[in-house]
Protein backbone atom coordinates (compact mmCIF):
# COMPACT_ATOMS: atom_id res chain seq x y z
CA UNK A 1 0.00 0.00 0.00
CA UNK A 2 2.63 2.53 1.05
CA UNK A 3 4.91 1.83 -1.91
CA UNK A 4 2.02 2.20 -4.35
CA UNK A 5 0.95 5.44 -2.69
CA UNK A 6 4.44 6.91 -2.95
CA UNK A 7 4.77 6.13 -6.67
CA UNK A 8 1.30 7.34 -7.66
CA UNK A 9 1.74 10.46 -5.54
CA UNK A 10 4.76 11.56 -7.55
CA UNK A 11 2.77 11.66 -10.78
CA UNK A 12 -0.24 13.20 -9.02
CA UNK A 13 1.99 16.10 -7.99
CA UNK A 14 3.44 16.45 -11.47
CA UNK A 15 -0.10 16.51 -12.88
CA UNK A 16 -1.05 19.22 -10.33
CA UNK A 17 -3.52 16.87 -8.63
CA UNK A 18 -2.23 17.46 -5.10
CA UNK A 19 -5.63 18.64 -3.87
CA UNK A 20 -7.51 15.91 -5.72
CA UNK A 21 -6.45 12.94 -3.60
CA UNK A 22 -8.59 13.71 -0.56
CA UNK A 23 -11.80 14.56 -2.47
CA UNK A 24 -11.44 11.48 -4.69
CA UNK A 25 -11.03 9.24 -1.65
CA UNK A 26 -14.45 10.37 -0.38
CA UNK A 27 -16.05 8.99 -3.54
CA UNK A 28 -15.74 5.60 -1.83
CA UNK A 29 -18.40 6.46 0.78
CA UNK A 30 -21.51 5.65 -1.31
CA UNK A 31 -19.89 2.33 -2.23
CA UNK A 32 -19.46 1.55 1.46
CA UNK A 33 -23.13 2.31 2.09
CA UNK A 34 -24.32 0.15 -0.82
CA UNK A 35 -22.03 -2.73 0.20
CA UNK A 36 -23.32 -2.71 3.76
CA UNK A 37 -26.91 -2.62 2.54
CA UNK A 38 -26.27 -5.63 0.29
CA UNK A 39 -24.34 -7.52 2.96
CA UNK A 40 -21.02 -7.63 1.08
CA UNK A 41 -17.58 -6.48 2.19
CA UNK A 42 -17.38 -2.65 2.32
CA UNK A 43 -13.93 -2.68 0.72
CA UNK A 44 -15.27 -4.12 -2.52
CA UNK A 45 -18.14 -1.65 -2.61
CA UNK A 46 -15.72 1.20 -2.01
CA UNK A 47 -13.33 -0.03 -4.72
CA UNK A 48 -16.16 -0.38 -7.23
CA UNK A 49 -17.38 3.15 -6.49
CA UNK A 50 -13.85 4.54 -6.78
CA UNK A 51 -13.38 2.91 -10.19
CA UNK A 52 -16.73 4.25 -11.36
CA UNK A 53 -15.91 7.68 -9.93
CA UNK A 54 -12.57 7.77 -11.77
CA UNK A 55 -14.30 6.82 -15.03
CA UNK A 56 -16.96 9.50 -14.47
CA UNK A 57 -14.31 12.14 -13.72
CA UNK A 58 -12.40 11.21 -16.88
CA UNK A 59 -15.55 11.40 -19.01
CA UNK A 60 -16.73 14.70 -17.51
CA UNK A 61 -13.27 16.23 -17.87
CA UNK A 62 -13.19 15.39 -21.57
CA UNK A 63 -16.79 16.50 -22.10
CA UNK A 64 -16.68 19.77 -20.16
CA UNK A 65 -13.01 20.69 -20.71
CA UNK A 66 -12.82 21.64 -17.03
CA UNK A 67 -9.70 21.03 -14.94
CA UNK A 68 -9.42 17.62 -13.29
CA UNK A 69 -9.55 19.07 -9.79
CA UNK A 70 -12.74 21.00 -10.62
CA UNK A 71 -14.51 17.87 -11.86
CA UNK A 72 -13.27 15.87 -8.86
CA UNK A 73 -14.65 18.58 -6.56
CA UNK A 74 -18.12 18.27 -8.11
CA UNK A 75 -18.11 14.45 -7.95
CA UNK A 76 -16.73 14.58 -4.38
CA UNK A 77 -19.57 16.81 -3.17
CA UNK A 78 -22.21 14.51 -4.64
CA UNK A 79 -20.48 11.38 -3.33
CA UNK A 80 -20.07 12.77 0.18
CA UNK A 81 -23.76 13.68 0.34
CA UNK A 82 -24.80 10.26 -0.95
CA UNK A 83 -22.45 8.47 1.41
CA UNK A 84 -23.77 10.40 4.40
CA UNK A 85 -27.34 9.47 3.49
CA UNK A 86 -26.57 5.78 2.94
CA UNK A 87 -24.39 5.09 6.01
CA UNK A 88 -25.07 5.28 9.73
CA UNK A 89 -22.91 7.40 12.00
CA UNK A 90 -20.77 4.51 13.26
CA UNK A 91 -20.33 3.03 9.78
CA UNK A 92 -19.39 6.45 8.41
CA UNK A 93 -16.73 6.99 11.10
CA UNK A 94 -15.22 3.58 10.32
CA UNK A 95 -15.10 4.36 6.59
CA UNK A 96 -13.57 7.79 7.20
CA UNK A 97 -10.77 6.72 9.58
CA UNK A 98 -10.19 2.99 8.99
CA UNK A 99 -7.83 1.05 11.22
CA UNK A 100 -5.42 -1.89 11.02
CA UNK A 101 -7.31 -4.00 13.55
CA UNK A 102 -8.88 -7.18 12.25
CA UNK A 103 -7.54 -7.07 8.68
CA UNK A 104 -8.63 -10.35 7.08
CA UNK A 105 -6.90 -12.76 4.71
CA UNK A 106 -9.40 -11.76 2.03
CA UNK A 107 -8.37 -8.11 2.36
CA UNK A 108 -4.71 -9.11 2.12
CA UNK A 109 -5.47 -11.28 -0.90
CA UNK A 110 -6.96 -8.21 -2.57
CA UNK A 111 -4.39 -5.72 -1.34
CA UNK A 112 -1.07 -7.38 -2.12
CA UNK A 113 -1.72 -8.19 -5.82
CA UNK A 114 -3.41 -4.81 -6.31
CA UNK A 115 -0.41 -2.97 -4.82
CA UNK A 116 1.97 -4.94 -7.03
CA UNK A 117 -0.21 -4.06 -10.02
CA UNK A 118 -0.01 -0.34 -9.21
CA UNK A 119 3.78 -0.51 -8.86
CA UNK A 120 4.07 -2.41 -12.15
CA UNK A 121 1.89 0.11 -14.00
CA UNK A 122 3.79 3.16 -12.76
CA UNK A 123 7.21 1.68 -13.53
CA UNK A 124 6.17 0.35 -16.95
CA UNK A 125 4.48 3.57 -18.08
CA UNK A 126 6.79 6.03 -16.32
CA UNK A 127 8.18 7.64 -19.48
CA UNK A 128 4.83 8.03 -21.31
CA UNK A 129 3.25 9.48 -18.15
CA UNK A 130 6.03 12.06 -17.91
CA UNK A 131 5.70 12.93 -21.60
CA UNK A 132 1.94 13.45 -21.24
CA UNK A 133 2.57 15.81 -18.31
CA UNK A 134 5.21 17.79 -20.21
CA UNK A 135 3.39 18.02 -23.54
CA UNK A 136 0.24 16.08 -24.48
CA UNK A 137 0.70 17.20 -28.09
CA UNK A 138 4.18 15.69 -28.35
CA UNK A 139 2.88 12.56 -26.65
CA UNK A 140 0.15 12.21 -29.28
CA UNK A 141 2.61 12.66 -32.15
CA UNK A 142 4.78 9.97 -30.52
CA UNK A 143 1.93 7.50 -30.85
CA UNK A 144 0.72 7.59 -27.23
CA UNK A 145 -3.03 7.33 -26.70
CA UNK A 146 -3.21 10.22 -24.24
CA UNK A 147 -6.90 9.80 -23.36
CA UNK A 148 -6.49 6.11 -22.58
CA UNK A 149 -3.34 6.71 -20.53
CA UNK A 150 -5.07 9.44 -18.53
CA UNK A 151 -7.96 7.06 -17.82
CA UNK A 152 -5.56 4.31 -16.75
CA UNK A 153 -3.78 6.71 -14.41
CA UNK A 154 -7.05 7.86 -12.83
CA UNK A 155 -8.11 4.24 -12.32
CA UNK A 156 -4.70 3.44 -10.84
CA UNK A 157 -5.08 6.47 -8.59
CA UNK A 158 -8.49 5.16 -7.50
CA UNK A 159 -7.09 1.67 -6.87
CA UNK A 160 -4.32 3.12 -4.71
CA UNK A 161 -6.92 4.92 -2.59
CA UNK A 162 -8.90 1.68 -2.28
CA UNK A 163 -5.78 -0.08 -1.01
CA UNK A 164 -5.53 2.26 1.97
CA UNK A 165 -9.19 2.60 2.91
CA UNK A 166 -9.13 -0.30 5.36
CA UNK A 167 -5.92 0.92 7.03
CA UNK A 168 -6.20 4.72 6.94
CA UNK A 169 -9.78 5.41 5.91
CA UNK A 170 -11.21 7.74 3.27
CA UNK A 171 -10.30 10.84 5.24
CA UNK A 172 -6.55 10.23 5.43
CA UNK A 173 -5.51 7.94 2.55
CA UNK A 174 -5.15 10.87 0.18
CA UNK A 175 -2.59 12.38 2.54
CA UNK A 176 -0.39 9.25 2.32
CA UNK A 177 -0.40 9.65 -1.46
CA UNK A 178 0.54 13.34 -1.51
CA UNK A 179 2.74 14.08 1.55
CA UNK A 180 5.53 11.53 0.89
CA UNK A 181 5.67 12.57 -2.76
CA UNK A 182 5.85 16.24 -1.79
CA UNK A 183 8.69 15.46 0.62
CA UNK A 184 10.48 13.40 -2.05
CA UNK A 185 10.22 16.25 -4.53
CA UNK A 186 12.24 18.42 -2.18
CA UNK A 187 14.84 15.74 -1.48
CA UNK A 188 15.48 14.38 -4.98
CA UNK A 189 17.02 15.91 -8.08
CA UNK A 190 15.80 13.39 -10.68
CA UNK A 191 12.50 11.63 -11.34
CA UNK A 192 13.98 8.25 -10.47
CA UNK A 193 15.34 9.69 -7.24
CA UNK A 194 11.94 11.21 -6.47
CA UNK A 195 10.22 7.85 -6.96
CA UNK A 196 12.72 6.07 -4.71
CA UNK A 197 12.48 8.73 -2.01
CA UNK A 198 8.67 8.72 -2.17
CA UNK A 199 8.44 4.96 -1.71
CA UNK A 200 10.94 5.00 1.15
CA UNK A 201 9.22 7.89 2.91
CA UNK A 202 5.72 6.40 2.50
CA UNK A 203 6.88 3.05 3.90
CA UNK A 204 8.73 4.77 6.76
CA UNK A 205 5.67 6.89 7.59
CA UNK A 206 3.49 3.78 7.74
CA UNK A 207 5.87 1.62 9.77
CA UNK A 208 6.91 4.34 12.22
CA UNK A 209 3.38 5.71 12.52
CA UNK A 210 1.91 2.28 13.23
CA UNK A 211 4.53 1.52 15.87
CA UNK A 212 4.13 4.93 17.51
CA UNK A 213 0.33 4.65 17.51
CA UNK A 214 0.53 1.35 19.36
CA UNK A 215 3.01 2.80 21.80
CA UNK A 216 0.90 5.83 22.72
CA UNK A 217 -2.47 4.08 22.22
CA UNK A 218 -3.77 6.48 19.60
CA UNK A 219 -5.58 5.87 16.25
CA UNK A 220 -3.14 4.63 13.61
CA UNK A 221 -4.14 6.83 10.65
CA UNK A 222 -3.68 10.26 12.25
CA UNK A 223 -0.33 9.21 13.73
CA UNK A 224 0.95 7.97 10.35
CA UNK A 225 0.01 11.24 8.67
CA UNK A 226 1.52 13.23 11.56
CA UNK A 227 4.82 11.39 11.09
CA UNK A 228 4.68 12.14 7.36
CA UNK A 229 3.96 15.80 8.01
CA UNK A 230 6.91 15.95 10.39
CA UNK A 231 9.23 14.53 7.74
CA UNK A 232 7.92 17.07 5.23
CA UNK A 233 8.61 19.93 7.62
CA UNK A 234 12.08 18.52 8.23
CA UNK A 235 12.70 18.52 4.46
CA UNK A 236 11.77 22.21 4.37
CA UNK A 237 14.34 22.98 7.06
CA UNK A 238 16.99 20.81 5.43
CA UNK A 239 16.73 22.45 2.00
CA UNK A 240 16.54 25.96 3.45
CA UNK A 241 19.88 25.62 5.23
Amino acid sequence: MAAAAGLVGCFAIMRRMSLAADPLSHVALPGVGVALALGIHPLFGAAAMLFFGALLIWALERKSRLATETVIGVVFSAALAAGSLMSSGEELIGALFGGPEGITLGELAFGVPAALGVVFFVLKWKSPLVLVVVSPEIARTSGINVARLELLFLETFALTIALGLRYLGALLMGSLIIIPAATAKRMARTLTGMLIWAVGIAVADTVLGTALARLIHRPTGPVIISVGTGLFLFSLLRRSQ
